[in-house]
């Protein structure tokens, strides 16, 4: 699949069909997600797969009721290791330069599993605390993302996309006076 077929086509799934998804496709998004640029090549970012029931529902309870994440055979949780950033770039690698790996590692993740015929989610929004606790995750390591990972039982249309004019700078940035607000599905 040609990379800007997988940009354009892939779609946030929030409706799974009930089909196991293979160990050795889940390695190979994982791979992908692990082939992602970062900040010093230090690859700030660590994986946690979870295919138990029990887990999944915790999961969902954490980002408040986002329950179709439980009905995902698999569910990746992608977080952002502070420690291994800071040892090199200080607070900036802490507070930013890992969020960007493992950000850019998610978006490789969710292409990869989209050219392979999986569907995911972006799931950001869930309790912190609550996840670590459910999970295990140290201090110094942050999840970022939820990403529920299986067949996609729903065909989603396209979003809209602001148009470039109103995104795009020149030189500086310098907005424009009367631009339209994005409207909030």
């Amino acid at each position: 699949m040609d990379v800007f077929e997988a940009i354009k086509g892939r779609r946030s799934i929030r409706a799974f069909q009930d089909k196991d998804v293979p160990d050795q496709l889940v390695n190979r998004i994982i791979e992908a997600a692990q082939d992602a640029p970062s900040a010093g090549n230090l690859q700030a970012r660590d994986f946690i797969i979870i295919r138990d029931k029990k887990i999944k529902r915790q999961l969902s309870e954490a980002a408040w009721g986002q329950y179709f994440i439980e009905e995902a055979p698999v569910v990746i949780v992608v977080c952002a290791n502070g420690n291994r950033s800071e040892r090199r770039y200080g607070l900036r690698g802490r507070n930013l330069y890992c969020l960007m790996d493992a950000a850019a590692a998610v978006q490789n993740l969710m292409l990869a599993a989209y050219a392979l015929g999986l569907g995911t989610c972006w799931v950001g929004a869930f309790q912190d605390e609550k996840v670590m606790e459910i999970l295990d995750i140290p201090e110094g390591i942050k999840p970022i993302a939820i990403i529920p990972v299986g067949y996609p039982g729903e065909n989603p249309p396209s979003p809209s996309r602001l148009p470039l004019e109103q995104v795009v700078y020149r030189e500086k940035y310098k907005p424009k006076l009367k631009q339209r607000v994005f409207p909030l599905p």
